[in-house]
């Protein structure tokens, strides 16, 4: 008997704080306007406060996942947390996260892979639970992009947002879960979106904080041409590998980097705007958050057995699309 990856539940938590396109336009040389026609984003939510990292608000989307799926905390094996704004550089953003949530007999790590990294710890815990070895894996995707997003950079703070979701996987032998995944990277894209300094290449000092080198860096339009093309065609792979057309695709659930870019990945599958998940009007680009706060968000909408195809692109380069089965009716965890 095949044993599958299922997600079996969904959690979520953004801060208070809203940051609009309104307030953006006093802070640097920019309109609503102009953001919106090119991202898509209307606001965007911040973690504001003294200590307050990212596992502050993966606690609060872990804590709702377990609380949503009756999962004590003893229950869980591994937790996976993607995110390329860890609290510190050790311990693990996931190992804090764990210990928050009381989560004390399982292994915990972080997974780094830009945006693409929910989709590859996704793919990673699924291996865990479709060998046989675990029963309930966690998956975290959170990232305080607040945090290393220059405010003077009119480019790029229209962009980011803070944002965390978790799903639970557990094992399923009907058919539902994880069926498929493409999963790619290209180290020649590290020029192209990148943060230059706070590594062990260029450690922080005076002269790297003085040239702001602690921030996102983008070479806007190379990193849009290579993100489009490649979305839609690990999406359009996935949908081929698996046989399955346009109709048979409930819902895609793109990385929220771009609406030009979710909406050039849809037109590729020949999918519609009323099958693609779209939130970035409200959170911007969450970076490893994006995918599980879409689910989250539209969880109400899903249905036991919906063909879903994940998609995602990220710095590095890295990119990737997972075709799952959704498992489950919302009423029924509800």
């Amino acid at each position: 008997m095949k044993i599958t990856a299922a997600i079996t539940g969904i959690g979520s938590y953004v801060p208070d704080y809203v940051l609009t396109n309104l307030e953006l336009e006093k802070m640097v040389d920019t309109t609503d306007e102009w953001i919106t026609s090119r991202t898509g984003i209307k606001e965007r939510r911040i973690l504001k406060g003294e200590d307050q990292g990212t596992s502050v608000m993966g606690i609060k989307a872990v804590q709702q996942l377990l609380e949503k799926t009756g999962t004590r905390p003893e229950e869980v094996d591994l937790l996976i947390c993607a995110t390329v704004t860890p609290d510190m550089l050790f311990p693990a953003t996931a190992n804090i996260i764990a210990n928050g949530v009381g989560i004390a007999r399982a292994f915990s790590y972080d997974m780094n892979a830009a945006c693409s990294g929910f989709l590859f710890a996704l793919a990673t815990g699924a291996q865990f639970v479709q060998s046989g070895t675990y029963k309930k894996v966690v998956i975290v995707g959170a990232d305080k992009m607040s945090a290393i997003v220059d405010y003077t950079d009119r480019a790029n703070c229209i962009i980011f947002g803070d944002g965390a979701g978790a799903v639970l996987l557990e094992p399923n032998t009907e058919g539902y879960g994880l069926l498929d995944q493409v999963l790619r990277t290209d180290g020649s894209g590290e020029a192209y979106l990148y943060q230059k300094a706070g590594g062990s290449r260029r450690p922080p000092t005076h002269e790297t904080v003085d040239r702001r080198e602690h921030f996102i860096y983008q070479e806007g339009a190379t990193v849009f041409k290579f993100a489009v093309k490649s979305m839609a065609d690990v999406a359009a792979q996935v949908m081929e590998r698996n046989h399955l057309g346009n109709d048979d695709v409930a819902w895609l659930v793109p990385h929220q980097a771009n609406k030009r870019i979710i909406d050039a990945t849809a037109h590729r599958m020949g999918v519609g705007p009323e099958k693609v998940m779209l939130n970035i009007q409200r959170y911007g680009n969450t970076t490893n958050g994006t995918i599980p706060l879409c689910l989250s968000d539209y969880e109400s909408q899903l249905r036991r057995g919906d063909n879903l195809v994940l998609a995602a692109f990220g710095g590095g380069f890295t990119w990737g699309s997972v075709y799952l089965k959704w498992a489950y009716d919302y009423q029924a965890v509800s």
